[in-house]
């Protein structure tokens, strides 16, 4: 069964409402991830045991693949990007986005690996977000989210 993607796109704005106000951080973490959960009920997700599998699996989470494409497969890491336009495209909220993507690390950890946004729409500039995903037991320290790179250049 494939997610409808009206649903799919009602989930948005709700999670941006959330994500934008700070004070309803305690909330955001508990949604996104029964949103996710909801989601992997419908489309019944299956553990995988490589990391293309992982990525695979990922994908299929989505109305379509067009929308998240895997863009390089490179030792344990596959690479994808959601071309999908996010509400905070452009508003230098990483954070929200950082909050709006447990939807997508609750997922991988049933799938059976690790999520980590490289770049992220809300950037400035940015408008496909880069997505790196390894499995469970593989370190993801050399990989740099895009909110801590952002944290650290507003420091500069």
């Amino acid at each position: 069964m494939r997610v409808p993607k009206q649903l799919f796109m009602a989930i948005v704005p709700v999670s941006v409402w959330f994500s934008s106000r700070p004070w309803l951080n305690f909330a955001m973490r508990p949604l996104m991830r029964g949103l996710a959960a909801a989601t992997m009920r419908m489309r019944k997700v299956q553990p995988q045991s490589t990391v293309e599998e992982i990525g695979n699996e990922w994908q299929r989470m989505f109305p379509s693949r067009q929308g998240v494409p895997i863009t390089s497969v490179e030792d344990e890491t596959v690479y994808a990007e959601i071309h999908i336009v996010c509400p905070h495209r452009g508003t230098g909220n990483v954070e929200g986005c950082y909050r709006m993507m447990e939807y997508d690390r609750k997922m991988l950890e049933r799938i059976g690996g690790q999520f980590v946004v490289l770049k992220s729409q809300a950037e400035p500039g940015v408008e496909v977000c880069q997505v790196a995903m390894r499995k469970a037991d593989v370190p993801v320290e050399d990989l740099v989210p895009a909110h801590i790179r952002a944290q650290a250049s507003s420091r500069r």
